[in-house]
């Protein structure tokens, strides 16, 4: 395998491949002074296993390479290129690797380093990080396409999980997103959303002595014995049988009394759809003018009545008259009784209120179309928001999730020409230009009325003075840091649930949640998406049955492993609509079968065949597991 890369995302995926899955990586990054800088507790993690991987790799060569039966080594190395030139891609192995990550913060130096890869070696499964995500979708096809020509087949006849070749564009942000939004929400679940699915995990509290929890579509995981908001080393993979359990079995789920579960559940997007681009009407005015524009109709609607009193005229007439009169273009009534002359007067007098009204309403339309481009600021009286930290990537797929989710926010950006005003001012949702570090920004964005803060800047110290700073203006205010290293989120979350015992605090990581998806897509299978329990991740994939003899003629409870995957639905192609060859309990909807393509609640007697392509919960090592060898296998077949 061979990882490209300027940051942290780079030494993630490259420690994903070694440690999870037990490949060898070539590590291409920028010399030290042109990368892009990580946190300092992350780049001495970085240091730290590099120096394991060196160490490692010393004691196999030492016992003779690689084992018996032919397992890699875990081993690597790491090279130092300003550019993934021809020759630095040359020098890493790409006319030999299997596997190609290109992973820079800039998409054109992606999408060079992969045309350039892809006339190296044609049969190359390339991964590419791409903020683009129509860009992405050309470049998929292209890269794909010409890999079709050189080899003779079509390289996506194996692309659900099988080792042909294949071109994947994946997106950190669209991967972290969701969960990211869905953490800062009450009762709103982390999700994994891909085109047609949408999976969602709910948080449920220990049911009360009596009661019996709803499982839902089945029980991912088991949450901490430790604490009811656990982070850190008492969430993490090392934090022991007191830890979060994933994909518990029912046993393990009867036994646990007193620990929360999340729990597996099915919906589909019933979100508002994005607001046009023009205001509603009752944005078009202030609410101090629609008032003045409805006592004048009032007064109108008076005088008109009152006009009919007077002289008996028809209520038309009269309504014509007193407009005449209100626009003073009526004939004097110097002949007329007291009464109509009165009448007259008053109407002239409405006349002359009517007219800054009326000039009034002009000037505040024009206003609001004008500033329907511009940036927005809070509205008096908000409240229960959440306010955003950053519009860079992350940021912004963060505010279309929650723009989405119907949730208002109001984001905080110092630079105006950031990535995500554009989308901000698209989505009409406040930003406050400032330094949040800066006295007064947080209070623009009414942080003392907020429901909660994302911080999501690219700096973990700034990230961390800002909810700080939020959490002396409100204790008990909810917050989610943007954290890389895992030791430096374990003391803050320890040291803020120390200081504020009653708040809710997580720390999310970009590169730890986004990081199994890419190093999936690297072994050659389709990552749906990454859900958080915790500080650990539980990944869903489409697997193909063939070839995996953990699946393939066994039941779906034979092949349900603990702690390791679980079999959750059955994709049904567009052509099968028998009952027969449908599982039991499907349901004989040929139609709904075809429009969602996935089965779920399989029952447990269903036999899987290797035609069958399925959606699989898995830990990351249960699906190194279950399908890291298989790549590698066929590949050197």
């Amino acid at each position: 395998m061979v990882v490209c890369g300027d940051d942290g995302l780079a030494h993630r995926l490259a420690a994903e491949l070694r440690g999870v899955y037990r490949e060898q990586v070539t590590l291409v990054v920028p010399p030290s002074g042109r990368r892009v800088r990580q946190p300092v507790a992350g780049r001495a993690r970085a240091a730290s296993a590099a120096l394991l991987g060196m160490v490692n790799a010393a004691v196999n060569r030492s016992a003779g390479g690689d084992s018996a039966g032919g397992e890699p080594n875990g081993a690597g190395r790491e090279l130092e290129a300003a550019e993934p030139t021809e020759a630095v891609l040359a020098e890493a192995g790409v006319d030999r690797a299997a596997a190609l990550a290109l992973v820079y913060d800039d998409d054109e130096t992606n999408i060079r380093a992969a045309l350039t890869a892809r006339r190296i070696n044609p049969r190359l499964r390339l991964v590419l990080r791409l903020y683009n995500r129509r860009l992405g979708r050309h470049i998929e096809d292209l890269l794909d396409q010409t890999a079709a020509l050189v080899t003779g087949g079509d390289p996506r006849d194996t692309g659900l999980d099988g080792a042909g070749t294949s071109t994947t564009v994946l997106s950190d942000a669209d991967t972290a997103a969701p969960a990211l939004a869905a953490t800062a929400l009450v009762g709103t679940s982390k999700v994994v959303e891909t085109d047609g699915l949408l999976l969602r995990a709910v948080e449920r509290q220990p049911p009360r002595p009596g009661e019996v929890a709803d499982p839902g579509l089945c029980t991912l995981a088991l949450l901490s014995a430790t604490s009811n908001d656990p982070a850190g080393a008492d969430g993490s993979e090392g934090s022991g049988d007191q830890g979060p359990q994933l994909l518990p079995d029912a046993a393990a789920v009867e036994a646990a009394t007193g620990r929360g579960t999340v729990a597996l559940e099915q919906v589909s997007y019933a979100g508002p759809p994005l607001p046009a681009g023009v205001p509603p009407f009752g944005e078009l005015f202030s609410r101090r003018l629609r008032w003045s524009l409805a006592g004048l109709g009032a007064c109108v609607v008076a005088l008109a009545v009152a006009l009919m009193v007077v002289t008996g005229d028809h209520p038309l007439h009269a309504t014509y008259v007193t407009l005449l009169d209100l626009f003073a273009i009526n004939e004097p009534a110097h002949n007329d009784d007291a009464g109509r002359q009165v009448l007259q007067l008053l109407s002239g007098f409405v006349g002359l209120l009517l007219l800054p009204v009326l000039l009034a309403a002009v000037l505040e339309a024009l206003g609001t179309f004008r500033n329907a481009s511009t940036v927005r600021k809070p509205p008096r009286g908000l409240g229960g928001h959440v306010v955003l930290l950053g519009l860079g990537k992350i940021g912004t797929r963060v505010l279309t999730r929650l723009r989405e989710m119907d949730i208002p926010v109001v984001c905080v950006e110092a630079d105006p020409e950031a990535r995500g005003m554009a989308t901000a001012r698209r989505l009409r949702v406040p930003v406050v230009l400032g330094d949040v570090t800066q006295e007064g920004v947080l209070e623009a964005a009414k942080i003392h009325r907020a429901h909660s803060l994302l911080a999501l800047t690219s700096v973990d110290t700034t990230n961390l003075e800002a909810v700080l700073y939020a959490r002396s203006v409100r204790s008990r205010l909810r917050v989610v840091l943007r954290l890389y290293d895992d030791d430096f989120a374990t003391a803050v979350y320890r040291t803020l649930r120390a200081a504020h015992p009653g708040a809710l605090t997580r720390s999310r990581s970009v590169t730890h949640l986004s990081a199994p998806a890419f190093a999936g897509a690297m072994m050659g299978r389709q990552i749906l998406g990454a859900i958080p329990v915790e500080r650990r991740v539980l990944l869903f994939a489409a697997v193909r049955v063939a070839g995996h003899p953990q699946l393939e003629g066994k039941t779906v409870g034979e092949a349900f492993r603990a702690g390791a995957w679980r079999v959750l639905a059955l994709e049904v192609p567009d052509g099968e609509t028998s009952d027969a060859e449908r599982p039991a309990g499907a349901g004989a909807d040929g139609e709904a079968a075809r429009e969602s393509r996935l089965v779920w609640e399989l029952p447990d007697t269903y036999v899987l065949r290797s035609g069958d392509r399925v959606v699989l919960a898995a830990t990351r090592r249960g699906l190194a597991e279950l399908l890291g060898r298989r790549t590698r296998q066929g590949a050197g077949s």
